[in-house]
């Protein structure tokens, strides 16, 4: 026979209240009814029906044999300790310092490229500079060039405390104060050839002619700057006669023309004469021939003009050349 099934516990919270003696039979009734209506209801049972609690509540799964606290050498075993989260942790950061490592290697490369690059520029660097301050390129041979009037052999030897002395740190201004004692020296300009010559280009005045003055005869360039001094005139170096001297607009007028004629011309100038700007005057040599020039405007073209006039006209059979209007020369 079937044993019925106990009735559902009472709600929580809810207290089940005795019936009254004289209501026995309507519960026996109310039980039989509910029996009959659970018909084919799931049997719970004995043992599962003790594990429900009085209150309603499934009662606790009862623990492992083990101490008081539950705990037991098998579930311990299979616990997470620490030290498995610390190796965890750190085969994490090594995955990821590896991805890091990965994804920047390119970027490493070229910074390894720069530095290398830029160490050999500045190694190289640094070894260019010592080298060039050191006796590897020190001065050992002077070399002049463009000197017609000055002598090299002094030029040189007024140059020589620069012997020795490494290129680079050539001393210009001891230079300078040497060639200012050569009074012909216009301008000049240094040049190293490594590793061991310095070469002295020179740019030498021009005179232009003698100016007579109460300690003799000065010969003087363009821009009056007295060169030499004699008590006797000079061969082939005309005399000047400028009123007003060499600080006047006709001195400077005369010196643009006697740069402007040519060689052949202008070695045959003996004297020249100036009271303006506007009336310069030439002498020729042997034949005493009178160049009247003007003013220094249209130099160039005047000698040009001078020179097919000598040619076509020799100066032996000419008193006057008058090429004062470079386009109407006059010949007398």
């Amino acid at each position: 026979m079937r044993r019925p099934s106990p009735l559902p516990p009472p709600v929580s919270g809810e207290t089940r209240r005795a019936a009254p003696a004289g209501d026995a039979t309507s519960a026996v009734d109310d039980t039989d009814r509910a029996v009959e209506e659970a018909g084919d209801a799931a049997v719970i049972p004995i043992d599962s029906a003790e594990a429900i609690g009085s209150a309603g509540r499934a009662a606790p799964v009862p623990l492992p044999a083990g101490d008081a606290n539950g705990s037991d050498a098998s579930f311990a075993d299979d616990a997470v300790g620490i030290r498995e989260v610390w190796r965890a942790a750190r085969a994490r950061r090594k995955a990821l310092r590896a991805e890091v490592r990965r994804f920047t290697a390119r970027q490493r490369r070229r910074r390894a490229v720069w530095i290398g690059v830029t160490a050999s520029l500045l190694v190289l660097a640094l070894s260019t500079i010592g080298a060039a301050y050191s006796p590897l390129f020190a001065v050992e041979t002077i070399t002049v060039e463009g000197v017609q009037q000055l002598d090299e052999a002094d030029v040189r030897a007024a140059l020589g405390d620069q012997l020795g002395t490494p290129l680079p740190l050539v001393d210009e201004s001891a230079v300078k104060a040497a060639l200012v004692t050569f009074p012909l020296v216009q301008s000049y300009t240094l040049e190293a050839r490594p590793p061991h010559e310095l070469v002295v280009r020179i740019v030498e005045r021009l005179p232009i002619g003698l100016i007579e003055t109460p300690a003799g005869y000065t010969l003087v360039d363009a821009a009056g700057v007295a060169l030499s001094t004699t008590q006797t005139p000079m061969t082939g170096v005309p005399l000047l006669d400028i009123r007003g001297g060499v600080s006047s607009d006709a001195f400077t007028a005369a010196g643009r023309i006697m740069h402007a004629l040519p060689d052949e011309i202008r070695s045959q100038v003996t004297g020249v004469t100036a009271s303006t700007p506007d009336d310069v005057s030439l002498r020729l040599g042997g034949t005493r021939t009178t160049v009247v020039w003007g003013s220094a405007d249209d130099s160039a073209m005047k000698a040009l003009t001078l020179g097919k006039a000598m040619v076509s006209r020799p100066p032996a059979g000419v008193s006057v050349y008058d090429v004062s209007s470079p386009t109407a020369i006059v010949i007398r």
